[in-house]
C-alpha cells in the first residue's frame, strides 16, 4: 500500500524522466546534443583559431598536432570552424523551430477550438504549405527574400509550421470535449483563459518529442540551403556552406568535406535519438 502511494505521488513528469533515463539510446542522443550546445556556448574558449583566420600558405594541409581537422582551401583551421559552426547550426535549429511552434500552435489551437469557418481556412493554408516539398519551398521563399541565415531560418520556420499547427489541431478537438472543459465554461471562464491555463498545458508533450525531432530536420535543411548558396554568407563558418565550399577538393582533400559531414550527423542523430527517448517518455501508448 505504501509502494502504490508513493507512485501515485510522483508527478507525470517525474515519471517521464524516469522513463527517459531507462532509455539508453535517448541518454546517447541527450549527451550528444549537450556536447554540441557546450560546443557553441563556449566555442570562443576552445576553439584553437579564429574562424576567419587564414594562412593561404597553409592551405590544404592534412590532420595533424597542429591543425586536428586540418585546414581547407584558405588555411583556416576545420576544427575552429566546425566548432563555431555547431553556434550557426544549433542557433539556426533552435530559433527556426521555436518560431514554428509559437506561430504553429497558436493557428492549430483556434481552428481546433472554434472550428467551422475559421477551422477550414486554417486547414486549407495547412494544407497549401504541405502540397510544396518542405526544401523546395524553403528555397523559393529565400530566393523572394535573399540569400542570408536570417532569411534561411524564416523560410525553415514557415514550412514547418502546419506541422505543429495540426498537431495541436488534433489534440485540440479531443482535449476541449473534456469534463473539466465543459466546467470550466459553465462557470464562465474566457475562451483565451481556457486555451492558454487548460488545453495549452494538456498539449505540451507532443510538442516537446515533435520539436525535439523538428530541430533536427531544420538543421538538415539549414545546411542544404546552405549548399546551395542561400544560407549562410562567407565567411560564417555554417556546415552546410563548408561542405559547398569543399566539394571541388573532395578527391584532393577529403578531410574539408569529412568533418563538417560528421558534425551534422552527429547532431541530427543526437536529436533525433532524444526525440525518440521523449517519445517513448511522454506517450502512455509507448510505454511497455
Amino acid at each position: 500500500m505504501i509502494v502504490n502511494e508513493e507512485e501515485q505521488s510522483i508527478s507525470p513528469w517525474k515519471e517521464a524522466w524516469r522513463s527517459f533515463r531507462k532509455n539508453k539510446a535517448a541518454l546517447l542522443g541527450l549527451c550528444i546534443v549537450l556536447f554540441f550546445i557546450l560546443l557553441a556556448i563556449f566555442a570562443d574558449l576552445i576553439a584553437p583559431y579564429g574562424f576567419k583566420e587564414t594562412e593561404l600558405a597553409n592551405k590544404h594541409l592534412p590532420p595533424s598536432s597542429k591543425h586536428w581537422f586540418g585546414t581547407d582551401e584558405f588555411g583556416r583551421d576545420i576544427l575552429s570552424r566546425v566548432i563555431y559552426g555547431a553556434r550557426i547550426s544549433l542557433r539556426v535549429g533552435f530559433l527556426a523551430v521555436s518560431g514554428s511552434v509559437v506561430v504553429g500552435s497558436l493557428l492549430g489551437i483556434v481552428a481546433g477550438y472554434y472550428g467551422r469557418w475559421v477551422d477550414g481556412i486554417i486547414s486549407r493554408i495547412f494544407d497549401i504549405l504541405l502540397a510544396f516539398p518542405s526544401i523546395l519551398l524553403a528555397i523559393a521563399i529565400v530566393a523572394i527574400l535573399g540569400p542570408s541565415l536570417q532569411n534561411a531560418m524564416i523560410a525553415i520556420a514557415i514550412i514547418n509550421v502546419p506541422t505543429f499547427g495540426r498537431l495541436l489541431r488534433s489534440r485540440v478537438l479531443s482535449v476541449k470535449e473534456e469534463e473539466y472543459i465543459t466546467a470550466a465554461k459553465a462557470i464562465g471562464m474566457t475562451d483565451s483563459r481556457i486555451l492558454f491555463h487548460h488545453v495549452l498545458p494538456n498539449s505540451l508533450a507532443p510538442i516537446i518529442v515533435q520539436g525535439s525531432l523538428s530541430v533536427a530536420t531544420a538543421i538538415i535543411e539549414a545546411a542544404a540551403l546552405g549548399f546551395l548558396g542561400l544560407g549562410a554568407q562567407p565567411p560564417t563558418p555554417e556546415w552546410g556552406k563548408m561542405l559547398a565550399d569543399s566539394k571541388d577538393f573532395i578527391i584532393q582533400a577529403p578531410w574539408t568535406v569529412f568533418f563538417p559531414g560528421i558534425a551534422i550527423m552527429l547532431t541530427v542523430l543526437g536529436f533525433n535519438l532524444m526525440g525518440d527517448g521523449l517519445r517513448d517518455a511522454l506517450d502512455p501508448r509507448m510505454k511497455r
